[in-house]
């Protein structure tokens, strides 16, 4: 084969600027770490089935350290370790947890790929300058990943074929420059390439048991012996080729759900799981710069229907101090119908994040702080004693006491900043002097109107209610609704009584004898 053009070789190419980078995060542990609760001092293994027979597939520290290996059978591992904790691989759970991670990722870069069955690639070169550089980057990666009880490989090259080889050999590698990658590739043993293992034993009974190796052979007889398509991933792995790649977009809505080890009927346990989604939610939302106001929990059961647990807060929020604090309020008076055996997070739309300039400042205005401590109350109330005891009130273009107002939304109604006073020039006084008839107008009216108006006693045709009273302001007449039938025609009068209270009474034009109460002042 010497002096033969191979593989690798071919004309040579001026240098290009490199345009992408690409990390390759493998997780050979995952099918053990998807399904275990990730401590380190509890032996545990997954098994699978392998020709009729359990064996184990993958074991953690511990369980290594008792003896435990990969495929030792499943009796064989429990006698040796009797206090080993199996678990049967799960392909739909570590599946999951790859498309978690995948999500997890987009903090970092918009280009996220998944490789089947277990890796992940990211494209980082747009991604440098708002992290610190690549070292910074990979850094915090690594971390991340170690937080959520990840073990990877991880390795960098300039295409994301070079990348993911490397990794599988558990090369910790970070070429930069194209130019480097058949230096770096061709020491890499042959099952990184992911190919059948017939493939293996034929390159194996030729002598080929390295990457460089294949880099040598004939173009044409590799690819009349073990096909072109496979002949085409060393171009591709060395950047002759173009590799294009889809990338993961996670959904919209967040939707996010866990599966319980038993069924539980305690409230700290289920709330842990709970605060699991939370911070699903929290990250999904961060990498969006979203916030949502509307959450609902699904508490699944064994044999009955999933108890609903809807929660609201007033202003879009992410955090998830914010969202467990709303949820053990309201989940204290949540009447389950049975043992919760799964949970299900789902999410409102999501909206653009507002910041609050407000809080960068050393001296905030102490009526903010009180808007933020209102909303804040409001939220727990509503938690507490339900959404339907607690809502906003609002005006209603009618003059008639009893229609001018309406149930309204709490957001639009929790108390904001006053507006700034208005100030009229010297040379309109016939304005202000309206203004102010219409201000005395608007005091006349209580914060207490009754639902129904209370008829009051007459004694020499003046009104009682606790002793007599003294009418003062009015009469403020109210004629309206005449086109339909409640319609009135009274004379409103504010009037104090013998104790002091100021009351709001009306007579009726139609009955000038008969007195009602309509209304308490504060």
């Amino acid at each position: 084969l010497f002096g033969v053009p191979g593989i690798g070789h071919g004309k040579a190419s001026p240098r290009r600027r490199m345009t992408r980078l690409w990390l390759c995060i493998d997780l050979p542990a995952l099918p053990l770490e998807a399904v275990s609760d990730g401590s380190s001092d509890t032996a545990s293994a997954v098994f699978a089935d392998q020709d009729g027979i359990r064996k184990v597939l993958l074991a953690n520290l511990s369980a290594r350290n008792a003896g435990v290996v990969p495929g030792l059978s499943v009796n064989a591992a429990l006698a040796l370790l009797p206090t080993l904790q199996l678990e049967e691989r799960d392909l739909q759970c570590e599946a999951q947890a790859l498309l978690q991670l995948a999500s997890w990722a987009e903090q970092f870069t918009s280009v996220v790929v998944i490789e089947q069955p277990a890796c992940l690639l990211l494209e980082l070169a747009g991604s440098l300058e708002l992290f610190g550089g690549l070292r910074a980057l990979r850094e915090r990666i690594v971390d991340e990943l170690a937080a959520q009880g990840f073990s990877a490989l991880m390795a960098i090259a300039p295409t994301p074929l070079a990348a993911t080889w490397l990794a599988r050999a558990g090369r910790r590698s970070c070429i930069q420059d194209r130019a480097n990658l058949a230096g770096a590739l061709g020491p890499l043993p042959l099952s990184c390439l992911g190919w059948p293992v017939d493939v293996y034993d034929a390159l194996n009974n030729m002598g080929i048991t390295q990457l460089g190796d294949c880099l040598r052979l004939p173009r044409s007889g590799f690819a009349k012996r073990f096909g072109a398509a496979r002949l085409l991933e060393f171009d591709r792995a060395l950047g002759r080729l173009p590799d294009p790649r889809q990338s993961y977009r996670s959904p919209e809505h967040f939707v996010g759900d866990i599966e319980l080890p038993e069924e539980l009927q305690d409230s700290e346990l289920i709330l842990q799981g709970c605060k699991v989604l939370l911070e699903r939610l929290e990250h999904f939302l961060l990498v969006r710069q979203q916030a949502v106001q509307r959450i609902e929990f699904s508490f699944f059961h064994l044999r009955e229907l999933a108890t609903m647990l809807p929660l609201g807060c007033v202003q879009p929020d992410r955090a998830l101090q914010h969202w467990s604090e709303l949820l053990r309020i309201r989940f204290e008076r949540l009447q389950l119908a049975a043992p919760v055996i799964a949970i299900r997070l789902r999410a409102g739309q999501g909206q653009a994040l507002a910041a609050d300039n407000a809080a960068l400042e050393f001296n905030r205005n102490k009526q903010q702080r009180r808007s933020l401590s209102i909303e804040h109350l409001v939220e727990r109330l509503a938690a507490r004693i339900g959404d339907d005891a607690v809502h906003g009130v609002m005006t209603v273009a009618e003059h008639r006491p009893q229609y001018a107002w309406a149930r309204g939304p709490l957001a639009d109604n929790v108390a904001h900043c006053p507006a700034a006073p208005v100030y009229y020039p010297h040379s309109a006084p016939e304005l202000l002097a309206d203004l102010q008839k219409t201000s005395s107008l608007l005091l006349r009216r209580p914060l207490w109107i009754l639902p129904v108006p209370e008829a009051l006693a007459v004694h020499d045709g003046v009104p009682h209610y606790q002793g007599r009273l003294q009418l003062g302001d009015g009469p403020e007449r109210l004629e309206s609704g005449w086109w339909d039938a409640d319609g009135i025609a009274r004379d409103y009068y504010v009037a104090t009584n013998t104790n002091g209270v100021r009351l709001w009474v009306f007579r009726n034009r139609s009955q000038q004898g008969d007195w009602f109460l309509h209304g308490i002042f504060g």
